[in-house]
């Protein structure tokens, strides 16, 4: 049968307006699969035949080992994909996928009820904490709501300073500055939720000088509600899948552990070559091209932030003491990370450079 969060996410999608094509698309069923459970809520899922190696075979092990070497994360069949077609494999995605299926428990997919807005309104932003500790990493994403373009950037810390620095980084890769960004409780965003009254919330200082300087208003998402900025978080799973989980698996197979500079040096090439270039399932396009048509909606982009963040509100940075000690895997020469991500990263792009290695 189908699953339950998946014959819900079926019917609401058909109740939006949306075609069984599509429906398919985002699913992840056949259209058969979507018109059979549209016309039958009952109705049993085709299960195909038993599952044969094929042309898989003499890969399995190789599907196994990148596999484990990802865990607890899952590797995306679609990297596993471009990784077996440079080593000689000519099967198709389904082959392939079917068996990565077979190595992992299925997990229901959650409902999201998505909300579109126009050209140019909003930007979601968020982080996410790949490491914590000594050599502590977290990655700023940011993604358009109408193109779906999106940028990402890796830093040691999340404080103020990195953060409005990113944000400049990203309206230069996207062409220019959107009217809201959407935030959720992050504490250099709000001090205080609903401070002034319902939905008059007490923003950060320097958050607010920033927005000022830019043309910007900031929005918070739904309390105990992160999927009101779905597209954001559904990036993000993206990100770890297709991206992070497959560099990071990669390098730890040679002894290496990715620091912040080799992460963006790899995230720049997959953002303009694979992330951004691949077509979206929501909108049917390639977000490069759909940022093409957004950046006329876009605010001009603001001219360096001369603002400085108030004393009293930063921490100072701690002094290291002398000598440092190295961080052991973390000192590499960048060409061996770009010699190991090279082979796993194709396809067109997005034109032009950011101060981050972006392209807007």
């Amino acid at each position: 049968m189908v699953g339950g969060e998946m014959a819900l996410e079926i019917r609401v999608l058909a109740k939006h307006g949306k075609g069984v094509r599509e429906i398919a698309r985002e699913v992840g069923v056949s259209r058969n699969t979507v018109r059979r459970y549209l016309r039958a809520p009952d109705a049993v899922r085709y299960r195909g035949r038993p599952w044969r190696p094929g042309k898989l075979s003499g890969f399995e092990e190789y599907v196994r080992t990148r596999v484990g070497s990802a865990l607890p994360e899952r590797l995306a069949a679609t990297v596993l994909l471009r990784e077996l077609r440079e080593r000689g494999y000519t099967g198709g995605y389904s082959l392939l996928k079917e068996f990565v299926a077979g190595l992992r428990p299925v997990v229901p997919a959650e409902l999201a009820v998505r909300f579109e807005t126009a050209p140019g309104e909003q930007m979601q932003v968020d982080w996410a904490t790949i490491r914590r500790g000594r050599d502590r990493l977290s990655v700023f994403v940011a993604t358009l709501g109408w193109s779906r373009a999106a940028y990402v950037e890796f830093v040691t810390d999340e404080r103020l300073e990195t953060l409005l620095a990113a944000h400049e980084h990203a309206f230069l890769a996207f062409g220019g500055t959107p009217r809201d960004v959407l935030y959720d409780n992050m504490r250099t965003v709000v001090l205080e939720r609903d401070h002034y009254g319902p939905g008059r919330h007490r923003f950060h200082p320097g958050l607010l000088d920033f927005a000022g300087h830019c043309g910007f208003r900031p929005r918070l998402c739904k309390p105990y509600r992160p999927r009101t900025k779905g597209k954001v978080e559904r990036f993000i799973r993206y990100l770890r899948g297709s991206f992070w989980v497959p560099l990071a698996s990669r390098m730890a197979l040679e002894g290496l552990v990715v620091d912040a500079a080799a992460a963006n040096l790899a995230a720049a090439r997959w953002l303009r070559e694979v992330a951004n270039a691949r077509v979206h399932a929501t909108t049917g396009e390639a977000p490069a091209e759909r940022l093409a048509q957004e950046r006329a909606a876009l605010q001009p982009v603001p001219p360096p932030y001369g603002g400085i963040v108030p004393a009293a509100l930063q921490r100072p940075r701690p002094t290291p003491p002398e000598p440092m000690r190295p961080i052991q895997g973390l000192q590499h020469p960048l060409a061996i990370y770009e010699a190991l991500v090279a082979p796993v990263l194709v396809a067109p792009a997005l034109a032009g450079t950011s101060p981050a290695g972006m392209t807007p």
